[in-house]
C-alpha cells in the first residue's frame, strides 16, 4: 500500500471514530433528557404535601449563591453534572414551610452536603430559627458529620448519628502549596508587580513558605472565625468551652476512652443527642407523624414542596430587584458562576431601565479578579444610582478586592459575621518562559520601530521600560482603589491606607473598621433597601440573563434532583489534584488583558 492510500486510510478511520464517539455522546445524552423528562413530567402529578408531614430539606454537593453554566456534553464526557444548591432555595422553603399548617418536622438530612460555609450556614439559621419559633421541631441525621454539617446541624433541637458515624471537628486552616523551586526548575519567571503589604496574592509563586505578613493576616481572620463557630456550637448545645476544646485538640485520648467509637465519643460529649439507625430513624418519625403509603413517614421532599408553593405565589409590579454576583471578575460577556464585567453591566442596566425595580440588592460572592471589569461593573452602578435607585450590597462568604472594589460605593453594605472582605490591593504578574526556551536550543530575536515595539512577550525576558510601566499602572490602580473606598465609605484617604494594604477581614472586623455598614444575611438586605425605596419588604425579584434553550432544559434537570452522580469523576488521583493544585488553578484564573488585578487568592471562606 502507497503512503498516500495509507494517509487516506487512516484519515477515514480517524474520521470514522470521531463521528461515532460524537453520535455515541449524543445518543446517551437524548437517552438521559427522554428518561428525566418522562420521569419528571409524570412523577409532578403525584407531588402532594400531606398533613402533618415531615419536610426534609437535604442540600447536596455545595450550597451556593448562583448555579455554575452547564454544559451538557462536555459536562457528561468529562466529570459530571456539578453538585450544588442554590442557598436561596434552602432559605425560601424554610420560610415557607414556617407558616405551613401542613409541615410539623424540618428534618436536616445532610449526608449528601459537601460545602456550606460559615456565611451561609448563618444565613440558613436564621430562617431554621424562624421555623422554631412557630412551634415546630427540627431535627438532624447525618451518618457522619463533618465540620461544615455540624454546624448547620447544631441548629436542631435533636442531632442524631449513624451508630458507624460520629462528628468531626479540626478547626480552619489556610494551607497551600508553593511552587518557586519548581517553577526554577522549569526555568520560568514570574514578574511580579503589588502594592500592599499583606497582598499575598501570589506568594505560591514566588515563596517557598508562607510570609509573616501573611501568616499574621490569616491568623487574625482565622481565629476570630474560630472563635465564632465554637461560640455558636457551645452555645447551642450546651458544651462548655474547655470541654469543646478538649474533644477537638485531644481527639485522641477523646477516641481511646471510648475504645474508638467515634459515635459515643460525639453521645458522651454531648454533640449528638443519640445514636440511631436509619431504620430506628424511621420509625422514630412515624411515630411522630404518622406513615405514608410507602411504609415510611409523611414527608415532602424540599425540592417538590418549593415546587409547589411558588406556583402559589403572586407577582407584584413595585419590587427590589436581586442580582448575584458570584465567582471569578473576568472581563466581557461570561456564564453564571462567573462575573463578566459586560455580562453583570447588562444585568444592572436592565434594573436601572425597569420602572418597576425601585431599589437593587447586589448579592456579592467573590474573592475578586481583573481590576478593568470591576471598574466596568462599578461604573454601571454608580449610574444606577445616579438613576435614584438606592444600592444596597449583601456579602456572601466572599467580598474581597475586586469584589469589594464593586461594593464600596453603595448606599449600604451588608456582611455576615463569617463574611471575608477588605483585601484592599491591586497587583501585576507577567510571566516569562525566555530561559526555559534557551535551555531547548529556542532563541527570539527581531527589530522594531521603537524602544519596546514587541518587547512585551512571554518568551523575551521582561524590558526594564515595561516594567517600570506596569509598576507605576498597579500603583495608580492601588491610588484608584483607595479614593473608590474613601469616597464610599464616606472617609479620608489617610483613614482607609491603614486599613488597606491587601489586609483581608472578617465581618465582624470590617463592620468596626466601617468597610461595613451592618451585620445580617441578604434578607435583611432586601428589607432595607425596600424602606430606602418606600415600598413593601416582601417585593423582591431576581434578575437573571434569559438562558439558551440548551441552559434552560439542564437546570430543570438539575433542579428535579433525580441526576446523581452517575457521570461523576471519583479517583484517588483527582481527589490529590483538587487539595494539591488550588493555588495553581487559582493562577490560572488571571486573564485580565492589562495583567492588573484586585483579586484575593489567598482568601478561604471557611
Amino acid at each position: 500500500m502507497s503512503d498516500n492510500k495509507k494517509r487516506g486510510f487512516f484519515s477515514r478511520l480517524g474520521g470514522f471514530i470521531d463521528g461515532a464517539r460524537r453520535w455515541t455522546l449524543n445518543i446517551i445524552f437524548l437517552v438521559i433528557v427522554v428518561a428525566i423528562a418522562t420521569a419528571l413530567f409524570t412523577s409532578v402529578k403525584d407531588v402532594t404535601v400531606p398533613d402533618g408531614a415531615v419536610l426534609v430539606l437535604a442540600p447536596e454537593g455545595v450550597v451556593v449563591d448562583q448555579l455554575s453554566a452547564v454544559d451538557a456534553l462536555t459536562q457528561l464526557s468529562a466529570q459530571g453534572l456539578p453538585r450544588e444548591t442554590l442557598l436561596a432555595d434552602l432559605i425560601e422553603t424554610v420560610s415557607l414551610a414556617a407558616d405551613d399548617p401542613r409541615i410539623e418536622v424540618l428534618l436536616l438530612h445532610l449526608d449528601e452536603l459537601d460545602h456550606i460555609g460559615m456565611s451561609k450556614t448563618l444565613e440558613l439559621a436564621e430562617a431554621i430559627k424562624v421555623f422554631r419559633q412557630s412551634g415546630k421541631t427540627i431535627v438532624a441525621s447525618a451518618n457522619h458529620y463533618n465540620q461544615d454539617q455540624y454546624l448547620l446541624a447544631s441548629f436542631a433541637d435533636q442531632i442524631f448519628v449513624h451508630n458507624m458515624g460520629g462528628v468531626g471537628i479540626e478547626g480552619f486552616a489556610v494551607i497551600r502549596n508553593y511552587f518557586r523551586e519548581a517553577i526554577e526548575k522549569l526555568k520560568i519567571r514570574f514578574h511580579v508587580f503589588k502594592v500592599g503589604n499583606f497582598k499575598s496574592a501570589v506568594e505560591p509563586l514566588l515563596r517557598d513558605d508562607m510570609s509573616d505578613a501573611a501568616k499574621e493576616a490569616n491568623r487574625a481572620w482565622l481565629d476570630q472565625l474560630w472563635t465564632l463557630y465554637r461560640d455558636t456550637i457551645v452555645e447551642r448545645r450546651g458544651i462548655s468551652v474547655s470541654k469543646f476544646d478538649y474533644y477537638v485538640n485531644h481527639i485522641d485520648k477523646v477516641m481511646a476512652e471510648v475504645g474508638g467509637d467515634a459515635a459515643q465519643a460525639a453521645l458522651d460529649y454531648r454533640f449528638v443527642d443519640g445514636i440511631i439507625s436509619r431504620p430506628m430513624l424511621r420509625e422514630m418519625l412515624i411515630e411522630r407523624v404518622g406513615e405514608n403509603k410507602d411504609g415510611s413517614f409523611k414527608q415532602s421532599y424540599y425540592r417538590d414542596y418549593l415546587m409547589l408553593n411558588r406556583s402559589l405565589l403572586v407577582e407584584v409590579k413595585e419590587s427590589v430587584g436581586i442580582i448575584v454576583a458570584s465567582g471569578n471578575i473576568v472581563d466581557g460577556e461570561q456564564p453564571t458562576g462567573t462575573i463578566g464585567g459586560d455580562s453583570l453591566a447588562q444585568l444592572i442596566r436592565k434594573a436601572r431601565r425597569d420602572d418597576d425595580i425601585k431599589a437593587l440588592v447586589l448579592r456579592i460572592d467573590s474573592g475578586g479578579g481583573s481590576a478593568f471589569a470591576s471598574e466596568v461593573i462599578r461604573a454601571e452602578l454608580q449610574k444606577l444610582q445616579e438613576a435614584g435607585k438606592p444600592l444596597v450590597v449583601s456579602m456572601g462568604s466572599m467580598a474581597a478586592s475586586g469584589g469589594y472594589w464593586i461594593a464600596a460605593s453603595a448606599d449600604e453594605i451588608w456582611a455576615t459575621p463569617a463574611t471575608l472582605t477588605g483585601s484592599i490591593g491591586i497587583f501585576g504578574a507577567f510571566p516569562t518562559v525566555d530561559n526555559l526556551l534557551q535551555g531547548l536550543g529556542v532563541s527570539t530575536d527581531g527589530v522594531g520601530t521603537t524602544a519596546v515595539a514587541g518587547k512585551l512577550r512571554p518568551d523575551l525576558p521582561l524590558d526594564p521600560i515595561l516594567a517600570s510601566a506596569i509598576q507605576s499602572g498597579v500603583e495608580y490602580g492601588y491610588r484608584r482603589f483607595i479614593t473608590i473606598v474613601a469616597d464610599g465609605r464616606n472617609k479620608l484617604v489617610e483613614q482607609v491606607e491603614p486599613i488597606a494594604e491587601g489586609r483581608v477581614w472578617s465581618g465582624i472586623d470590617a463592620h468596626q473598621l466601617g468597610l461595613v455598614d451592618k451585620l445580617g444575611g441578604l434578607q435583611q438586605a432586601v428589607d432595607s433597601a425596600a424602606n430606602l425605596a418606600g415600598i413593601s419588604a416582601a417585593n423582591s425579584r431576581l434578575l437573571t440573563l434569559p438562558l439558551s434553550p440548551e441552559e434552560e432544559l439542564m437546570r430543570m434537570i438539575l433542579g428535579s434532583g433525580m441526576v446523581k452522580s452517575a457521570f461523576s469523576v471519583s479517583s484517588p488521583l483527582i481527589s490529590v489534584l483538587n487539595s494539591v493544585l488550588p493555588a495553581w488553578n487559582d493562577v490560572l484564573k488571571l486573564q485580565d488583558s492589562r495583567g492588573v488585578y484586585a483579586y484575593c487568592l489567598m482568601c478561604v471562606a471557611p
